[in-house]
């Protein structure tokens, strides 16, 4: 298989002069948000300062490589691919990108011809070293600008060239497994379900009610403190927490995974090679640092991107595979309301999680697949230990999102909802991320070769909260502490009233409601 790289140029001379065109902050000129390159039809594409595109151009990386000639080859099963994926992403881009490449193929040949005729002509200057004044001498200085100026052309083309393919191969999906249903969420295949649904004799309350009537969860009266889709944890709703976060964590060290602390912001390069298109995306989930005062980072959404981020331009050997890693991280996500989701702590701006990582070789290709296999089972004992009631669901196409070669979704039942809701999920990305983020090992025969990677939720801990308030509530509203946590809540068996952390609003909104209701007390 050919593998080609297809920026060798993008860091000669020339792309000084496409760099000068930059988007710039109108209060920080010297602040650079993105860079432009134009195209052939005089149209302008934007790629984000500091993301994979740019860290490439400024020599940040290495050149990504991708087997453009494969993908050329098989357009159609790749455009295929694109539309079944349903995201941003159009198919009729795959088969602008063949024209690209083959245009940029030309391209090349001529940058390379001309590149060859200068050589000549610089030789056959030196011949004649001591004749500046001659005639033929005269006639090579003509010749050697004319082809400097066409060179020049040819080179400035090739940049735009390889920009504009860079702008369609890094938004392609990754490939999709054999068994994966297609369409949209609703061609999700049931794959298990484990446990039984909770049966109770009185209507069962949800959790934002069971927490607040606990006093162990708080989402009222922080408009005006943390915004909307906050939350608070307090006394044994705190210590619930810890003992979800702890729990896991014990398991996971036993099963032979190596414990990590993360950063939770990173350069856009990082979240774009682990499939996160911060640009691209106009309901994008990124929270992003002020640029205007910061350097461009991005607040990470799963402890995924740090330990991807640490395992980037790495190098491991074949028998240090396959390493598995979990990360203890706050998640943030710019999470939007669609206007059906019901109020509580199911959807928020901000939460724990437990993150699971894999890197494994990649020999027979089903390294990966059993390394997915191996961390939902480990998800499956987590839940089932917790005495949840949840389902394994295979997922479709259209719910993959870029890098995701298959996922499964685990769904907990929630009483509360009357439904069940995701609490993890387990991603196979195959070499999607690797090759973006530069993550090889090194096979026995000394080939480098591009790993696996397989990420999967531990334990988001909401998710769980929800779970257990809703599964484990009594008719008098507390709730009993699942026999496997107990050891991590100091032996409490059951929350009550007394375990939370009461206190009277005295805020502006209350001030107000009551000098309303003095007001207009006399009307009635």
């Amino acid at each position: 298989m050919i593998r080609t790289t297809i920026v060798r140029t993008l860091r000669s001379s020339f792309l000084a002069r496409t760099n000068r065109c930059v988007v710039r902050h109108t209060q920080h000129p010297g602040r650079i948000l993105a860079r432009c390159c134009s195209s052939q039809d005089g149209k302008y594409l934007l790629h984000e300062q500091d993301g994979l595109y740019d860290h490439m151009t400024r020599g940040i990386i290495d050149d990504i490589e991708f087997d453009v000639e494969d993908i050329c080859k098989n357009a159609d099963s790749v455009a295929q691919r694109v539309r079944d994926r349903k995201g941003e992403m159009q198919e009729d881009e795959v088969y602008k990108l063949v024209d690209l490449w083959q245009e940029r193929c030309r391209v090349k040949g001529q940058v390379d011809e001309l590149q060859e005729q200068r050589q000549a002509l610089a030789n056959q200057g030196k011949d004649l070293k001591g004749q500046q004044n001659s005639a033929e001498f005269k006639d090579l200085q003509v010749k050697g600008r004319q082809l400097r100026k066409e060179f020049n052309e040819a080179s400035r083309s090739e940049t735009e060239l390889n920009s504009q393919l860079y702008n369609i191969l890094l938004r392609l999906p990754n490939s999709c497994h054999p068994s994966v249903p297609v369409g949209d969420e609703s061609q999700a295949r049931l794959v298990e379900t484990v446990g039984e649904k909770p049966a109770f004799k009185f209507v069962p309350r949800g959790h934002l009610e069971l927490g607040e009537r606990l006093d162990i969860l708080q989402l009222r009266h922080l408009a005006n403190v943390s915004g909307h889709r906050s939350y608070y944890l307090k006394g044994a709703g705190a210590q619930l927490q810890h003992a979800l976060v702890q729990f896991t964590q014990d398991r996971l060290y036993k099963q032979g995974f190596t414990p990590l602390v993360v950063p939770d912001f990173f350069y856009p390069a990082i979240l774009e090679g682990c499939g996160m298109m911060k640009s691209r995306a106009f309901d994008t989930q990124i929270y992003t640092l002020d640029s205007t005062k910061h350097e461009s980072l991005c607040l990470a959404g799963t402890a995924e991107v740090g330990i991807a981020g640490m395992f980037k331009d790495h190098v491991l050997r074949a028998d240090q595979l396959p390493q598995k890693a979990f990360a203890v991280s706050t998640c943030y996500r710019a999470e939007t309301w669609s206007g059906t989701e019901p109020h509580g702590i199911y959807r928020v701006h901000h939460f724990t999680k437990v993150e699971m990582f894999g890197v494994t070789a990649n020999d027979d290709g089903t390294e990966s697949d059993r390394l997915q296999q191996e961390f939902l089972a480990l998800q499956k004992d987590l839940y089932s230990e917790l005495g949840l009631c949840f389902r394994i669901i295979d997922m479709p196409t259209q719910e993959l999102g870029l890098p995701a070669h298959r996922k499964y979704d685990v769904e907990a039942w929630m009483p509360g909802r009357d439904s069940f809701g995701e609490v993890s999920s387990a991603s196979n990305c195959t070499d999607y991320q690797s090759k973006r983020l530069h993550i090889r090992y090194e096979t026995e025969h000394e080939e480098l070769k591009y790993a696996h990677t397989v990420n999967a939720t531990a334990c988001a801990v909401p998710r769980l909260i929800i779970s257990i308030l809703e599964n484990f509530q009594q008719e008098d509203g507390s709730v009993v502490v699942p026999e496997a946590l107990q050891p991590y809540m100091a032996g409490r068996k059951v929350l009550t009233v007394q375990d939370g952390l009461p206190m009277k609003y005295t805020g502006r909104e209350r001030r107000v409601f009551k000098q309303h209701k003095k007001k207009f007390s006399k009307y009635r």
